[in-house]
């Protein structure tokens, strides 16, 4: 399988096709504008490999009479009166923080390395957030 590599933007712009087509066969396919190099992915591929290598390690317990919801380290947790609601309250609690780590928390110390989190969070709808947190994303 061969890579699709264009050196400028103008010349990728001019082949958007060849592109898409290669990431959506799964080639590498990269363009570069002024020094930075951008790659083109196939947004399917790219969520179930994140679903890999991102495990939710989100934990629920049962607390007053309800369940409640955190991942440890992410300043994220939910609470509802049965499991399932409390993992739609999470699924909700997740999308609030992407967009506030997109909007603010991108270059935070504290959360920049999420990025990997947030784009899993973009990429996936609320069933698969849902299967996500209860490994059984795969």
């Amino acid at each position: 399988m061969t890579s699709l590599h264009y050196d400028s933007y103008t010349e990728a712009r001019a082949h958007l096709k060849d592109l898409l087509d290669a990431a959506a066969r799964g080639q590498t396919a990269t363009l570069r504008r002024d020094t930075a190099r951008a790659v083109v992915i196939d947004a399917e591929r790219l969520r179930d490999f994140l679903t890999t290598v991102t495990p939710s390690r989100a934990e629920v317990v049962p607390e007053d009479g309800g369940w409640s919801v955190f991942i440890p380290g992410l300043p994220v947790a939910a609470d509802g009166p049965t499991f399932d609601a409390a993992i739609d309250e999470m699924v909700d609690a997740l999308r609030d923080y992407a967009e506030d780590w997109q909007d603010r928390l991108l270059d935070a110390p504290n959360h920049r390395e999420n990025w990997g989190l947030v784009l899993l969070i973009s990429l996936s709808d609320d069933d698969e957030l849902r299967r996500w947190l209860t490994g059984q994303a795969l």
